[in-house]
């Protein structure tokens, strides 16, 4: 397969082939990160939609300085912003867990979860920059980049969300051994 520089230059210069093997190769992560920002796998799918016909419509402004993920995660980030869902139902709001087994076993398996617990304890920013970081192994650099930061700003904010992940996961695992 093609480079990303190949891909993109062809791509520029009209190929429709060439950007659909843009798309073939960031589609799946680039999913899998919205899906973690988004209320339902329908509207991460809408952003994912939104974000490559954006990177289709903007191609001809990508900098071949930067990565093509990084501007393309940048351009996802902002359709997140734009089409965030103002009524997600929270598990809380749907009912007394001891009515309902079912209910009981997704907050359960949802304790047991990092990035749900990394979802509910972090702001929005700091929750991408985590996922970035150790989900899609970006480099320092290049979460800034996305996120519009400073280098400064993400190595602190992802050594904090490590240290609050890691203060409320041992609080977890501390309490549910009160009550085994």
């Amino acid at each position: 397969m093609a480079s990303d520089a190949a891909l993109i230059d062809a791509a520029k210069a009209g190929s429709a082939d060439a950007f659909a093997d843009l798309v073939r190769a960031y589609r799946v992560r680039l999913l899998r990160f919205l899906m973690t920002r988004c209320a339902t796998h329908a509207d991460a799918e809408d952003v994912l939609q939104d974000t490559l016909i954006a990177a289709y419509r903007y191609l001809y402004s990508y900098d071949p300085r930067w990565r093509f993920s990084t501007w393309l995660y940048r351009i996802a980030i902002r359709n997140v912003h734009k089409s965030r869902a103002e009524n997600v139902v929270e598990l809380t709001d749907l009912g007394d867990e001891k009515a309902d087994p079912l209910l009981h076993c997704m907050q359960a398996s949802e304790t047991e979860n990092l990035w749900v617990t990394a979802r509910r304890l972090l702001n929005d920013d700091v929750f991408t920059a985590t996922w970035l970081r150790y989900a899609e192994d970006m480099s320092i650099s290049d979460i800034s980049l996305a996120l519009d930061r400073s280098d400064s700003w993400t190595k602190v904010n992802l050594l904090r969300a490590r240290k609050s992940l890691e203060a409320e996961m041992n609080s977890e695992t501390n309490g549910s051994e009160a009550y085994g």
